[in-house]
């Protein structure tokens, strides 16, 4: 009997490892078969939220999209009361608690519209941020930042619970620790040690992440790598093999390292590790015009950016690669219809972003499907154009996307990415060597032919109505006047290098023609966006305006 009890179980220890790897290989599938293509309105920290249709999940759910991420300051991690661990950190009848209250309000309104629509909803949050009160009560302002403290860890896992248990629609949330934005969090405090240090930092966090948010509550967490462990494949590597994998545990990585410009390497991470990964895609682009004009991504970042095509064939650089090679890591699309950087440019027509925010939802809810074959869908379904017009719009995106990158950078690199963003313009160095720059002027030239032949493809297209005919046309004309004011500047920029008198009074004169044509453009089309700005310096080293004016002195 010994021997018989004893064998079964064995073989009952056998069937319950057996059951366990069996598990773990069907929440493989499951988060290939059903990904998550989330979306999310990346507002302007400080500023009145974007007034935009994607606000309404009806209209993400039309899209494709099955759930929606809510922007920073839209996070119950700024709206929770703290009374699970002292009453008196947000008092009743204090201005902090009236504006969490007020705060608590609005998201639940927004939680509700979102849960009729039978969308998932998650929030983005910043960690570590706690009420101002509570750090300076507890005496915690050195510490507060850092997860090992026990402290720290302790309210950590109250502020999940408080999160999860005063707003019960939460399907999971979305935890950043790149940034700390506290532009509208007048009452709270941020911070985050060693943020890109998987030992002290990133394990131990998600850790407890794991433990409350997946375990005990049987929610999502989606860890995003952002500007913490995404560029560093070992770091990565800690981190994965470190956490132990579980079916409501997801990684956030953007399909670009850094940020989201295009002359970036494809994320040497994607595919790696053992943790389905979640990719994030920037529909209008924030160093790229923010959908004032066509700059179509989706091509790229599904079926691979020209720039990406000289990597080995091994690694991965696309996200159809991506899904084909390690499906069992596929775990969906997020994108950003709208949003990211600062300031304007301020679109008043949502066409450009909702072409690349349609076609990557529509493209995940199967990816056997071809990027041109839902491109032509949304042609045709969306703007309900026929015949040889789908060619053209097709053959002028493409070409959009092929001028932005010359125009902004060149397709090896040649330029600081930072050197243009938002709604400013700063002075472009000149490519580190001879054969690079003749590269960046040559394709400064390039990009103003694509856009001179993409605005007459789009005068030539037979558009649904006047109004799109307008925009589309309008669009394209600011994309072609704006990418000559750029073409301008990185010749007077290599002229100056080179102390050429004559080509720095031929590039003078083309700056000034260009932005006068450029500034001409609400006079011509009456849906375009807000212009670009001379002054316009925010997050930008040196400005470009000033820099010709200089030379303009010393003429």
């Amino acid at each position: 009997m010994n021997f018989i009890s004893t064998n079964k179980k064995n073989r009952l220890a056998v069937l319950v490892v057996f059951l366990c790897s069996f598990s773990n290989v069907l929440i493989g599938q499951n988060h290939s078969a059903n990904p998550l293509i989330l979306d999310m309105i990346h507002h302007n920290p400080g500023e009145a939220p974007y007034k935009s249709v994607y606000n309404d999940p009806a209209v993400i759910k039309e899209m494709g999209y099955n759930g929606k991420v809510y922007f920073l300051f839209e996070s119950p991690a700024l709206a929770i009361n703290w009374e699970s661990v002292d009453a008196t950190i947000l008092p009743k009848g204090s201005k902090e608690r009236a504006w969490v209250e007020d705060k608590a309000l609005q998201i639940k309104s927004m939680h509700a519209a979102c849960k009729a629509q039978g969308l998932a909803i998650y929030a983005m949050s910043d960690l570590v941020l706690f009420p101002k009160r509570l750090i300076e009560k507890y005496h915690i302002e050195k510490t507060f930042g850092d997860p090992n403290n026990l402290v720290t860890e302790k309210l950590i896992r109250a502020q999940i619970n408080e999160m999860f248990d005063q707003f019960p629609d939460l399907t999971g949330l979305v935890v950043r620790i790149g940034e700390t934005y506290l532009d509208d969090a007048p009452y709270h405090q941020g911070a985050i040690d060693n943020k890109t240090n998987p030992e002290k930092t990133i394990i131990p966090l998600i850790q407890i992440l794991r433990e409350e948010i997946c375990v005990k509550r049987n929610k999502q967490l989606i860890f995003r790598t952002w500007n913490s462990f995404d560029r560093n494949l070992g770091a990565y590597m800690k981190v994965s093999n470190a956490i132990e994998p579980h079916r409501n545990l997801i990684i956030s990585i953007k399909h670009c390292e850094g940020d989201f410009h295009r002359a970036r390497p494809f994320s040497k991470v994607i595919g790696q590790g053992r943790h389905p990964q979640i990719i994030e895609v920037q529909s209008a682009r924030e160093y790229e015009g923010k959908g004032a004009y066509p700059n179509y991504i989706a091509n790229g970042v599904i079926e691979g950016f020209e720039e990406h095509a000289s990597m080995p064939e091994e690694d991965i650089n696309s996200i159809r690669e991506f899904v084909e090679k390690k499906p069992d890591l596929f775990g969906g699309v997020w994108t950003w219809t709208r949003g990211g950087g600062w300031d304007g440019p301020y679109i008043k027509n949502e066409m450009w972003c909702d072409l690349n925010s349609w076609v990557m939802a529509q493209w995940a809810k199967d990816t056997k499907q071809s990027e041109v074959f839902v491109f032509n869908r949304y042609a045709t379904e969306r703007l309900h154009l026929k015949g040889k017009d789908i060619a053209k719009f097709r053959k002028l995106c493409l070409l959009s996307a092929e001028a932005v990158i010359r125009g902004r950078n060149s397709t090896h690199y040649d330029m600081d990415v930072w050197w243009t963003r938002d709604q400013g313009i700063g002075w472009p160095k000149p490519a580190k060597d001879v054969i690079g720059q003749k590269r960046n002027l040559k394709q400064k030239d390039e990009s103003v032919a694509k856009w001179t032949a993409m605005v007459k493809l789009a005068k030539s297209i037979q558009w649904k109505d006047a109004e799109t005919r307008n925009h589309a046309i309008g669009s394209t004309e600011y994309g072609l006047r704006l990418y000559k004011i750029y073409r301008s500047l990185v010749y007077l920029s290599d002229a100056e290098v080179n102390k050429d008198t004559k080509n720095i009074q031929k590039w003078i004169k083309e700056y000034d023609k260009n932005w006068k044509s450029y500034n001409q453009l609400p006079q011509e089309f009456n849906a375009i966006a807000t212009l670009y700005t001379p002054e316009y310096d925010r997050h930008i080293a040196t400005n470009a305006d000033k820099k010709v004016n200089e030379l303009r002195d010393k003429l």
